[in-house]
């Protein structure tokens, strides 16, 4: 198997190498991306649920200490529902830094995700490119045969070029498959984080005018 290998990257040449070393660096980071996620649970709500339903009763109290750890949103809920109850802390100011603490959270949670859509773009362009350079090969081999071209020749020469435009392609489909994935859901996890400081404000407001 590992002959097989040797003999497929040297049929490739340096573009099966890069792209192999390509899918490495894309592999890496998908697993470990997915293991954060899996960690992190940014769009999960169950955490969140019983804080959110005692702060929606207006037992603020009770909504403090039922927010757990595990809740993805725990810090940003937390600060909201601790400056609120203030009676001296201004809003716009409360706002601001709910929004930098937000951003801040979802870029460590987007961390490596450009670089896979960068290898998910790339991958069959390189392996485009390697298929076009097999091809000027092969029909170069062609004219320097002239007349005493052999048809199986030239077909080798082609599906040999071909590789690299399949191998682009085996990388770049589940690549982009993962990172629209996780694209995904960080982007629900966002919109977790804006539904719940918003049902933090309107449920504070519709207290205070009672």
């Amino acid at each position: 198997m590992f002959q097989s290998l040797i003999n497929f990257l040297q049929v490739g040449g340096p573009v099966v190498w890069l792209l192999l070393v390509i899918s490495v660096v894309a592999i890496t980071i998908v697993i470990y991306k997915m293991w954060h996620l899996v960690q992190a649970r940014p769009d999960d709500t169950v955490h969140l649920q019983p804080a959110m339903q005692a702060w929606v009763e207006h037992d603020h109290a009770t909504a403090l200490t039922k927010l757990t750890k595990q809740a993805f949103a725990h810090d940003i809920v937390k600060f909201t529902m601790e400056n609120l109850t203030g009676s001296e802390n201004d809003e716009a100011v409360i706002k601001e830094e709910i929004e930098r603490m937000a951003i801040a959270k979802l870029a460590e949670l987007r961390k490596l995700l450009p670089a896979l859509e960068v290898i998910g773009t790339l991958s069959p362009l390189l392996g485009l490119l390697g298929t076009v350079l097999g091809m000027i090969n092969a029909f170069q081999a062609m004219e320097v045969a002239g007349n005493q071209v052999d048809p199986s020749v030239l077909a080798g020469g082609i599906w040999q070029a071909l590789l690299t435009t399949a191998l682009g392609l085996a990388i770049a489909i589940p690549v982009l498959a993962a990172f629209n994935w996780m694209d995904r859901k960080i982007h629900r996890s966002a919109i977790l984080i804006n539904d719940t400081v918003t049902r933090i404000f309107t449920s504070y407001h519709l207290r205070k005018e009672r």
